[in-house]
């Protein structure tokens, strides 16, 4: 039983690595199908690889191009190293959202479509636009320890969303196959270590400069709001859904991190 339950952990583990990074990890091992139905329970894990390399690249670039080329260059290997996933879901739920109204399955089947659409487009660059303000604004130690503390954490509340409504398509109809499971509770405990630690190493930190309960309640609250529209339109998530909600809830604490460091500068 012990090997069974070791085996599934780690093949869900796995499973997250290549769902949320386009890195080759598939030339090592592959897990089961039935892995991925458990990949979100890893996510903020996958997010300390994201977080890292957009990281390494904005302070390392910093030391020899201008601060500008920088960010735009963590910003493109973020979006390289995921293939631009989540991206793609805050623009299919825009679209969604946007031109569908309130009418749900108009709703759904926008998202589906593979086609961009205006909202989708304008989205984007507004978030772009603001990402790269948002990290600008700091200095370049202090941006690329945001960013490792941010992702995991955004990515930690964002995957509340399974847990708090069904999947709002069938297996059948879904992007990718699959619907994720509810996460049991040892799963939830492992997602807020994930989550928690590194924002809470870097509050610690930071202790002087940024207050610690607006870095925590802010992302949520944003997730909050976002969970109350997409109940309210959907009764359901879908996974560009989560994208959306990852990007939104991550800029979120780049604002709050903004504000306190102009504020102080």
């Amino acid at each position: 039983m012990n090997n069974e339950q070791t085996s599934k952990w780690y093949d869900r583990l796995w499973a997250a690595w290549m769902f949320f990074t386009r890195l080759p990890f598939w030339r090592i091992y592959q897990p089961p199908k039935e892995a991925y139905q458990g990949v979100v329970e890893f996510w903020p894990l996958a997010g300390w690889i994201t977080a890292g390399v957009m990281a390494g690249v904005l302070y390392g670039c910093s030391l020899v191009f201008s601060y500008e080329m920088a960010v735009v260059l963590a910003i493109i290997s973020r979006i390289l190293l995921t293939g631009a996933l989540h991206e793609d879901g805050l623009a299919d739920f825009f679209d969604g959202f946007g031109g569908g109204g309130t009418d749900r399955q108009r709703i759904l089947s926008i998202m589906k479509d593979s086609n961009i659409g205006t909202y989708g487009v304008l989205s984007l660059i507004a978030y772009m636009a603001l990402l790269f303000l948002t990290l600008y604004s700091m200095p370049p130690v202090y941006a690329s320890l945001t960013i490792l503390a941010v992702d995991p954490y955004a990515k930690m509340l964002s995957a509340q969303i399974i847990q708090m409504m069904p999947y709002a398509r069938s297996e059948e109809t879904a992007k990718n196959r699959t619907v994720y499971r509810k996460m049991p509770v040892s799963s939830g405990i492992a997602l807020a270590v994930q989550g928690l630690l590194p924002i809470g190493l870097y509050l610690w930190w930071m202790r002087d400069l940024v207050d610690w309960r607006m870095m925590i309640f802010m992302p949520c609250l944003t997730m909050y709001f976002l969970y109350l529209f997409i109940w309210n339109r959907l009764r359901g998530y879908t996974g560009d859904c989560c994208g959306a909600l990852f990007l939104l809830t991550e800029l979120t604490g780049y604002f709050v991190v903004s504000y306190y460091i102009s504020a102080f500068y």
